[in-house]
């Protein structure tokens, strides 16, 4: 995983999101309540290498900056449970795949977002490249995705302000223009809004009805997927 790219500083449903113990067919409103407090959700991250992806999901999952991780191969899989804090008794599942962005990798993405119900759209805010390879991730989505997938926008190494080369009004116009449904700065490093991230998407998520099912690929937690080397 790539935590090492860090500057030297340091609706409609989506068929990926299932209730736990989703309800049947004309069960009653408690039932529904019920299955709504315990939700499955696929989430796949998208974006370019050197980022800070795997920063991100390190940093969520395992409270954890690692400067000296590896860059990810294929994907790697890691999951973490969120409770939201406007409905407390609500936990989210996440099921991260958290995918290569090395351009020889690119055609092994859709294997992961493929039923997701959620995508996080990496870019590094002092990279404009970054930004135009973040641009290229959307359409994908919006090409190739489940219809009703959720997606953010977030804008990485907030704590490099300094070196910004992506202004937050050029962030922001992309995720309107796409109708995306979070656009958000992160630090994996400071770990800055980064715990809210995963909560305003499980917000955004528990918004929609919730049953509708898809199978996860089974994974351990932090497996690897694919080959070659970093």
């Amino acid at each position: 995983m790539g935590c090492n790219a860090s500057k030297a500083l340091g609706k409609r449903q989506g068929p990926g999101l299932r209730g736990l113990g989703a309800p049947a067919d004309g069960v009653g409103d408690a039932s529904a309540e019920e299955a709504a407090r315990n939700v499955r959700v696929k989430l796949v991250l998208l974006g370019d290498s050197g980022v800070g992806k795997s920063c991100i999901v390190l940093r969520f999952v395992r409270g954890q900056f690692d400067t000296n991780s590896k860059v990810t191969v294929g994907a790697a899989f890691l999951s973490q449970t969120v409770a939201l804090p406007e409905a407390p008794l609500t936990t989210v599942k996440f099921e991260i795949w958290d995918t290569a962005g090395q351009e020889r990798y690119a055609s092994l993405a859709p294997l992961y977002y493929r039923g997701a119900s959620a995508a996080v759209v990496v870019y590094d805010i002092t990279s404009p490249e970054s930004f135009e390879k973040a641009k290229f991730w959307i359409k994908e989505l919006q090409k190739h995705a489940s219809p009703g997938i959720v997606i953010a926008l977030v804008g990485n190494k907030s704590d490099l302000l300094g070196d910004r080369a992506v202004s937050r009004e050029d962030a922001a116009a992309l995720a309107e223009e796409n109708s995306m449904a979070l656009d958000i700065e992160t630090s994996a490093k400071t770990a800055e809004n980064v715990l809210e991230l995963f909560q305003q998407l499980g917000t955004k998520l528990t918004s929609v009805p919730v049953g509708a099912s898809t199978t996860v690929p089974e994974a351990r937690e932090g497996a690897a997927a694919g080959s070659g080397s970093a």
